[in-house]
């Protein structure tokens, strides 16, 4: 299986990455994307599953420690518009620890293996 993560800065994408490198999963590849361009992403990684994780503006500054203007963020809530639409799973990450975040995939993964999409 094939794994894109993606969503702004500060939303949590590489601290899950490290942590689904943990479990023991049967992945092809795992990456992730904080500008999202939907034919690009296609053709470089073809994912089977894409991720979006999302963070509220105020929690990324907090996290990242950035010195970004709202009109930043909001940009890059646009180019991001069109994974955010066609993700398979959509998590907003900002009350959830990346522990709570990594449970939270592991579920999903485990139901597509079972067959059942749960609506997340």
């Amino acid at each position: 299986m094939v794994i894109g993560v993606v969503g702004p800065c500060g939303s949590g994408k590489t601290t899950l990455i490290k942590n689904l490198a943990a479990y023991p999963l049967t992945l092809k590849h795992i990456s992730q994307e904080h500008s999202y361009v939907a034919d690009m992403w296609q053709r470089l990684v073809h994912p089977d599953v894409l991720i979006f994780l999302d963070a509220s503006y105020g929690v990324t500054i907090q996290r990242r420690h950035l010195d970004w203007s709202i009109a930043d963020y909001q940009e890059q809530h646009f180019r991001l518009r069109h994974a955010r639409q066609n993700a398979d799973l959509y998590l907003q990450t900002d009350a959830m620890t990346p522990q709570e975040v990594t449970e939270a995939v592991l579920r999903f993964l485990k139901t597509l293996k079972s067959g059942a999409r749960p609506d997340i």
